[in-house]
């Protein structure tokens, strides 16, 4: 019952938001990787984008003004992996900090004596668990130098409703966690092993510094060049199709 009431309202405050038509196409002619989608999905995708820009905090840091085609955009990618699974996805957290271009986040750690670094991370995103999102905007795409940030941030949130990001997102019923462990294993040693040994990798190589980055990045592939990650490593797309629930390479 609570979840209906939250999904009506929701609903309410998203028809309040007026979108010119003009803009969702402008948006997504420039979002090339929403090609496959049929237009029933294309229906969908921009129901819940609306819902998103109405449930969600947005803020605009350093100064960047936060415009409604920046807000459509990060909308639009935000909810394309939660086509077929729904917006309680991103349940449990409301804000969105969007920044122009990369940020610094200050950070700390202790090496193995106590002794406590401090030092400044030059970042496009992150995600902070059971916070907010922070993400880069670019207005050339070529900026992103081939990342795409915003779907690599809310990878990490649906990551972390399981707990910590450590690539094993709660998987549907019906899907295994033996064979999502094996075939995300599996892959994961194998692309440490190629870029460590210095291979130019197709898929970006901050792939290899976790597995939950790894999980991360190849969403971005699944949902921006599937074939590629369907080449490289089909039982890592098989478990992201069965787990987005979508087969963006048929």
């Amino acid at each position: 019952m609570i979840r209906s009431l939250a999904a009506w309202w929701r609903g309410r405050q998203a028809e309040r938001i007026e979108i010119p038509s003009g803009l969702w196409e402008e948006i997504e002619a420039g979002l090339w990787f929403l090609d496959h989608l049929t237009p029933a999905e294309r229906v969908e995708l921009r129901r819940l984008a609306r819902e998103f820009i109405a449930a969600k905090e947005w803020s605009g840091a350093q100064g960047l003004e936060l415009m409604p085609r920046i807000q459509l955009a990060i909308a639009l990618q935000a909810c394309l992996p939660i086509l077929h699974l729904g917006l309680d996805w991103y349940s449990g957290w409301v804000g969105i900090v969007v920044y122009p271009g990369d940020f610094i986040i200050p950070r700390q750690v202790v090496d193995g004596a106590g002794v406590v670094h401090e030092y400044d991370d030059q970042v496009m995103g992150e995600a902070w668990h059971g916070g907010p999102v922070l993400i880069s905007w670019f207005d050339d795409p070529d900026d992103t130098r081939g990342v795409n940030v915003v779907i690599h941030e809310f990878a990490h949130k649906l990551d972390m409703r399981s707990g910590d990001a450590d690539g094993m997102p709660p998987l549907h019923e019906g899907m295994s966690r033996r064979h999502w462990a094996t075939a995300m294993g599996a892959a994961f040693e194998d692309f440490q092993r190629r870029v460590d040994g210095g291979e130019d990798t197709l898929i970006d190589p901050y792939a290899a510094e976790l597995p939950s980055e790894f999980f991360a990045v190849t969403s971005e592939v699944f949902f921006e060049d599937p074939l590629l990650l369907r080449q490289e490593y089909p039982e890592v797309y098989r478990q992201l199709a069965l787990f987005y629930r979508q087969d963006p390479a048929a």
